[in-house]
């Protein structure tokens, strides 16, 4: 019969997302964004400045940082403080890179956009609705932006989604769970634009390899989830803020 959903889901179907804009009020973009059961509240803000490598370039920058809440998953995790994990480390210099790529740097002028990815709830793909719900923040921090005269023109060239992606029992299959992400024995998360042009692409074989075909079959099964999620970024930023 092949791996059954513990959801219900179909191979190649998303899980339900949800983006609530505006959740909270300081920050200038802020979107609590829901896929599945993981939660992640991602905000933007900026402040004056670059990185030294930048000053006297006339360029901005784009950073991000990403942290999971003790209470996100079972048991509870200890804070991390001073010391960044691995994982942590990689995953928010993944979601710097990702938006990164959506702007013209140079229309920031000598400023640092912050984007900060706090996971409230996980289970599993952390990392691509971070990137996904922190496109629509970023979206709506720019756009306030030139609302307040900080930005005389939006630095915005890019729209940017991202999606995970595994083989069980030697089938694809879309946007994965937590059983599903233990149970994958090769599994990416794959970060796109709207235009279809790859961004990053991170896949591992948990046992074993795999061969081209397979690879080729999880790349246009991504592609295929990031179209979806493109159209759904597109519908929340069209609404109306009430």
């Amino acid at each position: 019969m092949g791996w059954q959903r513990p959801d219900g889901r179909q191979p190649l179907e998303l899980r339900s997302h949800r983006f609530q804009r505006y959740f909270t009020r300081f920050a200038l973009g802020s979107v609590l964004a829901q896929a599945g059961q993981t939660q992640v509240l991602c905000t933007v803000s900026l402040k004056e400045g670059v990185p030294k490598f930048l000053e006297g370039t006339g360029q901005g920058w784009l950073t991000a940082e990403y942290r999971m809440l003790p209470s996100a998953t079972q048991p509870r995790q200890e804070r991390e403080f001073l010391k960044l994990s691995g994982r942590t480390q990689e995953i928010q210099r993944l979601i710097g890179r990702s938006l990164r790529s959506a702007l013209d740097l140079s229309l920031l002028g000598e400023r640092t956009l912050i984007v900060d990815a706090d996971v409230l709830q996980a289970d599993a793909g952390t990392r691509s609705l971070a990137i996904t719900g922190g496109y629509i923040a970023l979206v709506d921090a720019l756009s306030t932006l030139l609302q307040q005269g900080v930005l005389s023109a939006s630095p915005l060239c890019h729209q940017v989604a991202a999606v995970s992606v595994g083989l069980i029992d030697g089938e694809p299959y879309l946007d994965l769970s937590y059983a599903e992400d233990v149970a994958a024995s090769v599994d990416f998360n794959v970060v796109m634009t709207a235009s279809g042009q790859f961004i990053e692409v991170q896949g591992t074989a948990e046992m074993g390899s795999f061969d081209r075909p397979t690879l080729d079959c999880l790349l246009d099964v991504a592609t295929q989830g990031i179209q979806e999620l493109i159209e759904i970024q597109q519908q929340v930023l069209a609404a109306s803020h009430e």
